[in-house]
């Protein structure tokens, strides 16, 4: 018995933004601020962001991509034993968004949510896969939304305020979900490999801080806030030796794969890490300029992408891997 990735949807908000519309809000916005021409461009290489209505929320853009794989599958709601909500984004603290996605599909099935920053999708297909290996399961519908938008500071007090502002100005709104299921060995979408591993002492280099005990009312604590050079560096504290030594254990290399989704933040950052891994740079996915950074619904809106453009042939290897806050850092492998 194998387990499957399988019906992977993605789809970004409705609405789209330049990266320079994004700079004229925040001028707008801040009481004698202006970001330097072209910065958010410069910096991360995002031309594009997309954001949602206001009256959309992270449950609906979660909902919309499980109607679509369930679709796209021959499957209902009904034919789903559990539902994983695995996302950064979340409509409230109680109770569990997954209870409002099922809720709004119609489900009656167990749910519960996954949270771990942009590996949430990632970590929630490897819970669901443990799931199903353990005979708990048959079939497991994966599912995120997110809305970084909510959490973006347009009204900017003075540049040092900016900078530690600037992720929230390139991130997108978007949704995903992709069923994962018992399969026979060899199918489409059989995972291959999977590890995962964090270096927790740099959680506060990036952070949403609202909602929690620490601040549960500090309306001031609801924007991201990110030190990007000490994130760059923790991300560069990682062993990239250990992932090929995870991949090794599983029988494969980082020259097997014939297309690598990865998370990404900025162009810059994507070209050095495809280089300490030792990837082939026009193997790596691109999504960042047109999409921005969709968090944990980036690898799936690449993994569409793959598909679309028949970037990988059947039977061939495919790498996801993830790069989270906190810090995390995950990969699975799977079979095209």
């Amino acid at each position: 018995m194998s387990v499957r990735i399988a019906g992977v949807s993605a789809h970004v908000a409705e609405n789209a933004l330049t990266i320079d519309e994004v700079e004229a809000r925040i001028s707008q916005s801040s009481d004698g601020f202006l970001p330097p021409s072209g910065v958010l461009g410069r910096l991360t290489g995002v031309r594009r962001i997309h954001h949602a209505g206001t009256e959309t929320q992270a449950s609906d853009l979660a909902a919309a991509a499980a109607r679509t794989t369930l679709a796209s599958l021959g499957l209902d709601v009904a034919d789903v034993d559990l539902l994983v909500f695995a996302s950064a984004s979340q409509d409230m603290v109680e109770p569990a968004t997954s209870h409002i996605v099922a809720d709004l599909l119609g489900g009656r099935c167990p749910v519960m949510d996954v949270k771990n920053a942009c590996n949430s999708w990632l970590n929630g297909v490897q819970v669901a896969e443990a799931l199903i290996a353990m005979g708990q399961y048959h079939r497991v519908l994966v599912v995120t939304g997110e809305m970084p938008s909510r959490a973006a500071r347009w009204s900017v007090r003075d540049a040092a305020q900016f900078v530690e502002s600037v992720p929230g100005y390139t991130m997108s709104d978007a949704g995903a979900a992709c069923l994962v299921e018992r399969t026979s060995p060899g199918d489409r979408g059989e995972i291959l490999h999977r590890w995962f591993t964090a270096e927790s002492r740099h959680w506060s280099v990036g952070q949403l801080p609202a909602g929690g005990t620490r601040h549960p009312r500090d309306v001031d604590k609801g924007y991201f806030v990110m030190d990007g050079a000490r994130l760059r560096r923790a991300f560069d504290s990682v062993d990239v030796e250990e992932i090929h030594r995870a991949l090794k254990s599983d029988g494969l290399g980082v020259e097997d794969f014939v297309a690598v989704a990865v998370h990404q933040v900025a162009m810059p950052y994507l070209d050095v890490f495809a280089a300490r891994l030792g990837l082939r740079r026009d193997l790596v996915v691109e999504t960042l300029p047109e999409h921005g950074n969709c968090a944990s619904a980036t690898l799936p809106l690449q993994w569409q992408q793959v598909e679309r453009l028949h970037l990988a042939e059947p039977g061939s290897p495919v790498l996801l891997v993830g790069l989270a806050g906190g810090i995390s850092v995950g990969t699975i492998a799977v079979r095209w």
